[in-house]
């Protein structure tokens, strides 16, 4: 990137915002006027139903870019929760076609960031209706865990992993019950240990086998 990107990237920055885990970033029933890149820590996309059923549509980690779904819809679509105590750079949303027209390379890194979000939610499409409860769990485990390691987030082969059972439940469409009961019997073949918000692959090969997950070279992520 150069100095002059930097530079636009910077002009359109407003701020930083900070918020604990557990709070929400992005209201699912009110319209944001701002767009974010998740600087650190952990979040994450979730849709809710009238009875109060939750879907975690992605988890977000340092480098995403937040909000553009709701720049083509007329309304709400999601909402975003911080899993840990998180840091997020700002955006107006009302600048963004400015963005877009007048450095129309950083825009497109805008679509590459949007076109990525859109293939891992299509790969989450086809773990919740294809894969069985064990398939789904170890594809989840190693996703979150490679995704990690590019970010140099892992040591000493130990990736941090804020995440709840009932997040998992919520991200697989599995009961709470199911999601203990699979998490433990993977754990006793010895593919993963997750201790203290920390998860450790055992057996990777064996693991991406199981949830039919393979590695694909992965180009440089802009950052906006």
């Amino acid at each position: 990137m150069s100095a002059e990107e930097v530079r636009v990237i910077e002009s359109f920055r407003t701020g930083s915002r900070f918020f604990d885990a557990g709070r929400l970033v992005i209201d699912e029933f009110r319209l944001s006027g701002q767009l974010f890149t998740l600087y650190s820590g952990w979040a994450f996309r979730f849709k809710t139903l009238a009875d109060g059923r939750r879907q975690i549509l992605s988890f977000l980690l340092p480098g995403d870019f937040i909000g553009l779904q709701d720049e083509f819809a007329d309304g709400h679509t999601h909402g975003v929760e911080a899993m840990t105590a998180v840091t997020l750079c700002a955006f107006e949303r009302d600048r963004l076609w400015e963005f877009f027209s007048g450095h129309p390379r950083l825009g497109y890194d805008i679509t590459w960031l949007a076109a990525r979000e859109e293939k891992m939610v299509d790969d989450n499409l086809v773990t919740t209706g294809r894969r069985n409860a064990g398939e789904r769990v170890a594809m989840l485990l190693m996703h979150l865990y490679r995704r990690a390691e590019r970010l140099g987030m892992v040591r000493e082969g130990w990736a941090e992993f804020p995440l709840s059972q009932q997040h998992i439940a919520d991200a697989l469409g599995l009961s709470l019950v199911h999601t203990n009961k699979t998490l433990r019997r993977l754990q006793q073949l010895n593919l993963h240990r997750l201790e203290g918000g920390w998860l450790r692959i055992m057996e990777p090969h064996a693991l991406e086998k199981l949830g039919d997950y393979f590695e694909r070279p992965m180009q440089p992520t802009p950052l906006i």
